[in-house]
């Protein structure tokens, strides 16, 4: 049994405070290739994933995110990082597939001694006119949907510990 990664699942937290310190490239490249790793339906790996480490444009697509919201907070709470992940419209487990990949970058922030947290809204985001600029000036076709945000940096602060697991999370039947 491979205990690291069980410990990996049950130690992991989602991180609200960052340094103002980018991370390296060699980390981002850990954590971007953890998520090509993702399981897909039928492996057709077709997610895409685009990282932000431009401060200004992090800050443009916090303001976007808060906008959905009707908020002018950074729902990226100072991570230097975001990485958008697209999935394929066309596809029909397209939000399945994305998803797993936000899961494997988290996981794997988590093995690069990194803080991340999942922000919801993508979809909003690049539903809007600026949007779909960005997405046509990154080369993503309108087919991508954007299904989730992940934040990366530095956690500045404790990581939270876990809180207990609901008595009915688990129906066994036998």
């Amino acid at each position: 049994m491979k205990n690291e990664t069980l410990q990996s699942i049950k130690e992991r937290r989602s991180i609200r405070k960052y340094k103002d310190q980018q991370i390296t490239e060699a980390e981002l490249d850990i954590v971007l290739e953890a998520g090509t790793y993702a399981a897909t339906a039928k492996g057709t790996m077709s997610p895409k994933m685009v990282a932000v480490q431009d401060r200004e444009l992090v800050k443009k697509l916090s303001a976007m995110n808060a906008a959905v919201m009707g908020s002018n907070g950074d729902p990226f709470y100072g991570a230097p990082t975001v990485v958008i992940v697209f999935g394929d419209s066309e596809r029909p487990n397209y939000i399945q597939d994305a998803s797993l990949v936000l899961g494997n970058l988290m996981l794997a922030a988590y093995a690069a001694d990194l803080g991340s947290c999942w922000i919801n809204r993508a979809r909003e985001m690049f539903d809007t006119e600026e949007g779909k600029a960005l997405k046509k000036e990154w080369g993503l076709e309108d087919k991508y949907v954007g299904v989730g945000c992940c934040i990366l940096g530095y956690p500045d602060g404790e990581t939270p510990a876990a809180k207990p697991r609901k008595p009915d999370y688990i129906i066994k039947i036998k």
